[in-house]
């Protein structure tokens, strides 16, 4: 009988015509990938409010989940925070399974078909992931991209972590920041008068009476169906670095930069980061920047750091220096401060979500300081009302030269929550903000500091419950004794449901779970 080819063969089948050298490490890749993805799926089985499960049966030799419909889901006791790969397999009716993407078709309820596909190519994809990326060198990176192209893994908690559809694999070879490509952005100028532009939209980005934009070259091939890169004319003035990159075919000035972790969001060399348009669906969302996100901009950058005044210089937060878009989602771009702006001589700032990379030893003193530093800053913040998505690529983190952590930067405000009250309350004006970013809701502002930061961040540095319970336990030792930190001891930790969001087409945004406090539960 004749089986449709897998995600996992056709990158392979991919990878051998655009990259045949690495063939071999991708195929060694793929059974840590499962793993890996696997380990992910199950947290979500074990602990989110799917509807076919009908109970969950712990015991001595693991977890048993039985399904809706009288089949019965083995695996092993699940950590919610555990970032390794400790899923091998799991066993359906007995059968057992090392594929997520299989188990998901086998389990057969709705949606899953689509589900399982997004498991096959995240499985995939973090294959090519780990077989592209070389050994890193010990000593530490110079420059901020440099930490960012460290993470290869992605998100350590969603099973779709390196999804990437839409993207070939010479895409992804040539765009992702794990492979450390040079993108060169495509620098489309549009009339002013058709542009919506907040903060100061720099002259080296003008072309007479036009806005140029720099355009993800995915986005201007796939959406937008612009030519390739250096194929127009394009004359900025201006020596800076980021804009005196040497001359394309025509002789015009090129833009090229290093991709983040967001993959969308790039480092000009010598230059601020400009954060792309590319209407594809990275994980679980199309990353477009939406209008609003245009508007608010400066306005946001402004609050940003008048809040971030108030942590007696604990946090400084990224200005965005300016924001453009052309009537459209898909045509749009905002220059944002770089963080290293904030690390002095000797320090180095970094992604949270970097710190394994590092090769520092992170013992239970450090994990504990690391998570006071962040639980005061984010604490401090909601108490003014402001709540971070303050997860492992939003916060950074500026280290000392022995690698102390010193103090936070934030980026990226859109995701943000406000509370008029509480900015009231500390005498701080409400900004002229989009509606979605407003509200007076306790469960809403603690949900996005806590699911980000504490099931988040944290617990991916931390790498298991037992070692993010012990991190807490000291960290929360002198803090102050405020309504939300009285939350964050006593009750269940929020976290976003990702695989219930997978599972569920039709419902727009975030669903949550709980997950047990780990200050109110026996070490894992």
């Amino acid at each position: 009988m004749h089986r449709p080819p897998t995600a996992e063969t056709e990158v392979a089948e991919e990878l051998a015509a655009v990259r045949p050298g690495l063939v071999p490490r991708y195929a060694d890749a793929l059974p840590g990938a499962r793993a890996a993805v696997l380990t992910r799926l199950w947290r979500g089985l074990a602990h989110e409010p799917l509807p076919w499960v009908a109970r969950r049966e712990p015991g001595r030799d693991g977890l048993v989940l039985r399904l809706a419909d009288g089949r019965r889901l083995h695996g092993p006791r699940a950590d919610p925070y555990a970032t390794g790969a400790y899923v091998t397999a799991v066993r359906l009716e007995g059968a057992v399974y090392d594929d997520p993407a299989r188990l998901m078709a086998d389990l057969a309820v709705p949606h899953s078909a689509a589900f399982a596909a997004e498991l096959g190519h995240s499985t995939a994809s973090l294959a090519l992931s780990r077989a592209g990326q070389q050994d890193h060198p010990k000593e530490w990176p110079h420059h901020d991209w440099e930490w960012e192209q460290r993470v290869v893994d992605g998100h350590p908690f969603h099973p779709t972590c390196r999804s990437r559809p839409g993207f070939s694999v010479a895409d992804q070879l040539a765009y992702a920041p794990e492979h450390g490509p040079l993108v060169e952005l495509v620098p489309l100028p549009v009339p002013a008068g058709e542009c919506l532009v907040t903060g100061v939209w720099p002259d080296r980005l003008r072309d007479g009476g036009r806005v140029v934009i720099p355009v993800h070259p995915w986005q201007a091939a796939h959406v937008l169906k612009r030519k390739e890169p250096g194929t127009e004319p394009w004359t900025v003035p201006g020596t800076e670095p980021w804009t005196m990159l040497g001359p394309g075919p025509g002789g015009e000035e090129r833009l090229v930069a290093h991709p983040l972790m967001a993959l969308r969001t790039l480092a000009l060399p010598g230059g601020p980061h400009v954060k792309t348009a590319l209407s594809a669906r990275l994980t679980s969302s199309v990353r477009d920047i939406s209008l609003g996100s245009v508007a608010a901009s400066a306005v946001l950058s402004d609050f940003g750091e008048a809040v971030a005044a108030r942590t007696d210089g604990l946090l400084h937060v990224t200005r965005a220096l300016g924001a453009v878009a052309a009537g459209s989602p898909d045509l749009a771009a905002v220059l944002r401060e770089s963080p290293r702006a904030y690390a002095a001589a000797g320090e180095r700032v970094l992604p949270v979500a970097a710190l394994a990379t590092t090769g520092l030893p992170r013992s239970e003193v450090w994990l504990a300081g690391f998570a006071r530093l962040a639980l005061t800053v984010g604490l401090r913040l909601l108490e003014l009302g402001a709540a971070l998505e303050a997860h492992g690529q939003n916060l950074l983190v500026v280290l000392s030269p022995d690698g102390e952590p010193l103090r936070l930067v934030y980026r990226d405000l859109a995701d943000i929550r406000v509370g008029p009250a509480r900015l009231a309350r500390h005498g701080l004006p409400l900004p002229e903000l989009p509606a979605r970013m407003v509200t007076d809701d306790e469960r809403v502002l603690r949900r996005k500091l806590f699911g980000s930061l504490v099931a988040g961040a944290l617990a991916g540095t931390a790498g298991s419950g037992p070692a993010l319970r012990a991190a807490l336990e000291r960290a929360v030792r002198d803090l102050p004794r405020t309504p939300d930190l009285t939350a964050l001891l006593g009750e269940p930790l929020p976290a976003k449901a990702l695989t219930l969001m997978r599972l569920s087409p039709g419902t727009t945004g975030d669903q949550w779970t709980e997950l047990p406090n780990p200050l109110r539960t026996e070490p894992m």
